[in-house]
């Protein structure tokens, strides 16, 4: 391998990267070596949906970065799972498909990035997915790698809960990808015939066989190589800090694809980022980018969680014989609780009548959590409504804290420092308990367990929100595309590096503003782009936009 050259590096094997080179495998024009610092995605609780509760603990499969003490959450400390092999957070996450409102990429748009409003990647986004059951013809794609399901088995709990919304105002919108976002339904889910849906069995694995692409795992990247302002290749090291190191040349690009934590991480301790951060580090300058690392923004959710009566809920489903009924019932047929997602049901609102777009996420899932941490299910029959700020103005960073790359970057999101934040959640929390009290779905619950009754005030609930939030698992923005001309500013909108040649980045730190969603489908989308650009081919055709 100390030899070897490639046409393309790409560094992170995750849901972008994985499309990367799949796309750019595709073409058959040139070799792809692909870098993960991660094993293979051989773990079985990857494929299983109900598996996540596994993955969201596993050091082996999972960075499980810590993150740094908060002032606007009562000075706690929230870890961030990232994925760590291949389909990285696509592995390991919820199975949400949720684009986003359009207004978030015409927002996009408006702020300099030439070819990222709505009509520009609402074709991107079609061209991965293959979606299964119903939805609107106009806005999904029917013959991509990336395949997206209905939830086919419904609960009497969730559909109480629908109901319950549709009477408190909220319409029912079976298709939150589709026309508008807003509304509540079933959600849509990168699960099919009772297993999960990732990104590297999709876009990755197909590369490999092609023969075109190599993968390397357990590649953990030390530093992008740069000569004369212009990315060169790769240094990587396998089996740990005392293990061999190698050197890959890249003839044409390097494109990075780490993730919100690892990409601006890397480009620090290669030498692009703050002079005066680089310079505490003792890294050699290459490029002065403040920008880097900076923005870093993520959905902060609050949990709500009532005792059910009258029904059963899965917290008793999979315990005692009922696991070992619902685990038959996964071997034989790949249905039942195993095969579900965390979360079923998926609401979008306003914290205000009088705004244009909604603001507020609220999820539902038959199943409740000790203390709303999704590692375990409580002992008694419970429910779940979550609930966050769609679009959070509260930025933080990611600093790398040394040259070393085995040393975990220091990760401040800065949850809840802005009032707009503050003032949205607390309304997605009084929502969130009127549709507890809203029949049908009222008449199932036996009490408020959490946040409880006793919490009334908006300071009561704004400490609760503080003290018991946690990370919905949706960093980004850290590598923010736009005009160089622009402050905070990574990459332009062809996601060069500034002042670097031959090196992009491809993966959710891109993002400028915290789309209204989860971030796989984007960072699928962003892959998709990003093949485009590199390839040199013309982009997909905008697409005129049914009213």
């Amino acid at each position: 391998m100390a030899s070897q050259s490639f046409d393309y590096i790409i560094i992170g094997a995750g849901s972008a990267g994985s499309v990367v080179a799949g796309r750019l495998s595709e073409s058959g024009k040139y070799s792809v070596c692909v870098l993960e610092a991660g094993p293979v995605d051989r773990n079985p609780f990857i494929h299983i949906p109900a598996g996540v509760l596994y993955t969201l603990k596993n050091p082996a499969i999972n960075w499980m970065y810590k993150g740094a003490a908060g002032a606007g959450i009562g000075g706690r400390a929230i870890d961030q799972a990232r994925g760590k092999t291949l389909g990285g957070s696509g592995s390991i996450n919820g199975h949400i498909y949720n684009r986003g409102q359009r207004m978030d990429f015409d927002s996009w748009a408006q702020k300099g990035n030439h070819g990222w409003g709505y009509a520009d990647v609402l074709p991107y986004f079609r061209r991965s997915e293959n979606k299964i059951g119903s939805g609107d013809q106009d806005f999904h794609g029917h013959d991509g790698p990336f395949t997206v399901t209905d939830i086919d088995e419904k609960h009497p709990l969730c559909d109480a809960f629908i109901d319950a919304a549709v009477s408190l105002g909220i319409p029912h919108n079976p298709d939150y990808n589709g026309r508008t976002q807003e509304g509540i339904a079933y959600a849509q889910r990168s699960v099919h015939r009772g297993r999960r849906v990732s990104p590297a069995r999709s876009f990755l694995y197909p590369a490999i066989r092609r023969g075109n692409t190599e993968v390397v795992t357990n590649a953990h990247v030390r530093q992008i190589l740069i000569a004369d302002k212009q990315a060169v290749g790769v240094r990587y090291q396998r089996g740990g800090r005392t293990g061999p190191e190698t050197t890959i040349r890249a003839n044409r690009e390097v494109i990075l694809c780490a993730g919100a934590i690892a990409s601006p991480q890397l480009l620090q301790i290669s030498g692009i980022g703050a002079a005066q951060h680089l310079q505490e580090l003792a890294v050699p300058v290459i490029q002065d980018l403040a920008g880097v690392g900076e923005n870093f923004r993520d959905h902060y959710a609050v949990r709500s969680v009532a005792r059910i009566q009258g029904l059963a809920t899965i917290n008793e489903k999979t315990r005692g014989l009922g696991l070992v009924r619902e685990v038959a019932k996964y071997a034989l047929w790949r249905r039942g609780a195993l095969a579900l997602t965390p979360t079923l049901v998926y609401c979008f609102w306003k914290s205000h009548p009088g705004i244009d777009h909604g603001d507020i996420q609220l999820t539902f899932t038959p199943a409740s959590y000790p203390h709303g941490v999704q590692s375990g299910l409580d002992r008694f029959p419970g429910a779940t409504i979550a609930c966050w700020q769609q679009r959070s103005q509260s930025a933080g960073y990611v600093r790398a804290r040394s040259a070393d790359p085995y040393d975990q970057p220091e990760i401040q999101a800065n949850y809840l420092v802005e009032e707009e934040d503050r003032r949205i959640l607390l309304a997605a929390l009084r929502l969130s308990r009127q549709l507890l009290q809203a029949n049908p779905f009222a008449a199932y619950v036996a009490e408020e367990r959490w946040p409880g009754p006793t919490l009334q005030s908006d300071d009561e609930l704004l400490d609760h929100a503080r003290q018991t939030g946690n990370t919905a698992y949706h960093p980004m923005g850290t590598c923010r595309m736009g005009p160089k001309d622009q402050p905070q500013t990574v990459v332009d909108d062809q996601l060069r590096v500034h002042g670097i040649a031959g090196l992009r980045v491809a993966d959710a730190s891109i993002m400028p503003m915290m789309p209204s969603a989860n971030l796989n489908a984007g960072a699928l989308m962003i892959g998709e782009k990003a093949a485009d650009m590199i390839l040199g081919n013309p982009p997909l055709a905008p697409q005129e936009i049914p009213a």
